[in-house]
């Protein structure tokens, strides 16, 4: 008898499991609100450079900017330079600040970068990191890094959580990722510096990296065949939630601190909620720890109510379970590239998930040129991932898995793509197909979790998981750099969104198809269900990870 049996004998849906999905569902929604942070946290304001005041008989401001600052090319005063004299203007009167008794100099003005520093329109923001340390103009590549920090301790956290929870628990490195992203959090809300800031914030990633890691398989291994798609699904509904509670919190704190400390102190009441949230039964068989993984399931029969037989439960019946599973020797990332398919799968998985990440992160922190304000904006990006995830529900049902995630992420190509073809001037359009990448790339996240957890094995699959997210956040890391790109073309960034995403497309048709398919449990059923003949016929060339 393997587990998926066992589970059926004591429900493998039921109250025990929807309870497990509402306990974790706070960390559902605490991610999204720290990874789309930076739309408020970091946003840069309308600004210009710190002028001396208007003398009191110049009482027209606009005339009094245009002495003061030279345009640029599309007519805006520029925000990064001033004129190193006040220029005299047609009809106005001249006035001595920076004005000598000779001629100015023929030519273009000479201009210099701001001086004394910027000056900010609060009317949006009352501050935000950009306000705090002036990270704009030539520095505005250290606001973008913030995120770029963020993303690669993610990407740490990812290795490290992915590791040690196959190793010890996914329970108690919950409790870790919740102690050590609210510890974290506060310290970065108190933040003295932007290198104080920074350095936090990467520490921040990394502790909610096993969010990431972690939530999905403990709801994916108490879980049933029939319902892991619908609970999959409806989990992720969390993180939508996540993503429009940001705009709501970021429209009524508009100071950057508040605003960190607001999405940090949840962590508080997430603590508390692990006394009831259970350690996951496959994994403790694995680890031949019979008698903790009997105390669960007996606690998941009497929720769930199914009668179980003596028999069914009994320590003989666990050991033969436990037998079947329990590994001769600790996982490593190697293990995911000792055999030919789990190999293939893995290549796979990590193309795969950068272009999820990387168009993703692209779409949703990039809200230039849609003509809303941006929290208007924030919150019609969190609405329309409602209809992707019934999206995903109907398509991977009826589609698959590999389909469905080749799909969105073609969508996703698209509708980035087609963005360079529309003209600024039609900013209705740009905002619908912004609107419709952002529903396609988060109908191929959604997808990548689901579809990912169940191409690796039990004894595998927080390592993979770990593995896949590595790269994931990777690309997540340089999306917020690759903005930056527009310096050389406006439309560079989004080129760059679209392409990666079409190259994952295609990378996600090479995987197998698991619609419907049995968990694999050990390395030797990845080999066997998912290899082709010619390799099911080859003898694998080293001793495996299970019995």
């Amino acid at each position: 008898m393997g587990f998926e049996e066992l589970l059926d004998k004591v429900g493998g849906f039921g109250p025990f499991q929807l309870r497990n999905v509402a306990l974790l569902a706070l960390p559902r929604v605490l991610l999204p609100m720290h990874f789309l942070l930076p739309i408020f946290l970091a946003a840069v304001p309308a600004h210009r450079c710190a002028l001396p005041g208007a003398p009191d008989n110049f009482s027209n401001e606009d005339a009094w900017l245009e002495a003061h600052l030279p345009r640029e090319p599309d007519g805006r005063l520029s925000a990064c330079l001033r004129f190193t004299h006040p220029q005299a203007l047609p009809n106005s009167t001249l006035w001595g600040e920076g004005q000598n008794s000779g001629e100015q100099p023929e030519g273009e003005p000479s201009t210099v970068p701001c001086p004394q520093g910027w000056e900010y329109n609060h009317s949006e923001f009352s501050s935000t990191i950009a306000t705090e340390w002036d990270l704009v103009c030539e520095q505005k590549g250290l606001n973008k890094a913030i995120s770029t920090f963020f993303f690669a301790g993610v990407l740490v956290g990812a290795v490290v959580y992915g590791y040690l929870s196959d190793r010890f628990g996914r329970r108690r490195l919950l409790l870790v990722a919740y102690v050590s992203s609210l510890v974290l959090g506060l310290a970065s809300a108190a933040s003295v510096s932007y290198i104080m800031f920074a350095i936090t914030r990467t520490l921040t990633g990394m502790a909610l990296a096993g969010f990431t890691i972690i939530v999905m398989p403990l709801e994916l291994e108490w879980l049933d065949v029939r319902h892991r798609t619908m609970a999959g699904v409806l989990s992720s509904t969390f993180w939508t939630g996540g993503v429009m509670l940001l705009a709501l919190i970021g429209y009524l704190i508009r100071d950057w601190r508040w605003l960190l400390l607001t999405v940090t102190l949840p962590c508080v009441p997430g603590i508390l909620t692990l006394w009831w949230v259970p350690e996951s039964a496959r994994w403790l068989l694995t680890q031949g720890r019979v008698e903790e993984a009997h105390r669960y399931l007996l606690r998941c029969a009497r929720l769930n109510g199914p009668p179980v037989g003596e028999d069914s439960l009994s320590r003989e019946a666990l050991n033969k379970v436990a037998a079947a599973e329990r590994m001769v020797r600790r996982p490593s990332y190697l293990d995911l590239f000792r055999t030919p398919r789990l190999r293939y799968i893995s290549l796979c998985c990590m193309v795969v998930w950068f272009g999820v990440n990387f168009s993703y992160y692209g779409v949703s922190l990039d809200l230039s040129g849609l003509g809303l304000n941006v929290y208007l904006t924030q919150l019609v990006f969190g609405a329309v991932e409602l209809p992707s995830k019934l999206l995903v529900y109907l398509s991977v049902r009826h589609a698959g898995r590999r389909l469905t995630m080749a799909g969105t992420l073609l969508g996703a190509a698209l509708a980035v793509g087609l963005r360079i073809l529309v003209s600024p001037e039609m900013k209705s359009w740009s905002t619908a197909l912004a609107v419709m990448g952002k529903a396609f790339s988060e109908a191929a996240f959604t997808t990548a979790y689901l579809f990912t957890s169940e191409l690796y094995p039990t004894v595998l699959r927080q390592t993979g998981m770990g593995l896949t997210a590595l790269v994931g956040r990777l690309g997540g890391s340089l999306a917020p750099l690759a903005a930056l790109l527009d310096g050389v073309w406006l439309s560079l960034p989004k080129l760059a969104y679209g392409g990666i995403a079409l190259l994952a497309a295609c990378t996600a048709l090479l995987l197998p198809e698991t619609k419907q398919a049995q968990l694999p449990e050990t390395i030797q059923d990845v080999e066997r269900k998912s290899a082709p003949s010619s390799l099911q016929e080859e003898e694998m060339p080293m001793k495996q990870v299970q019995d």
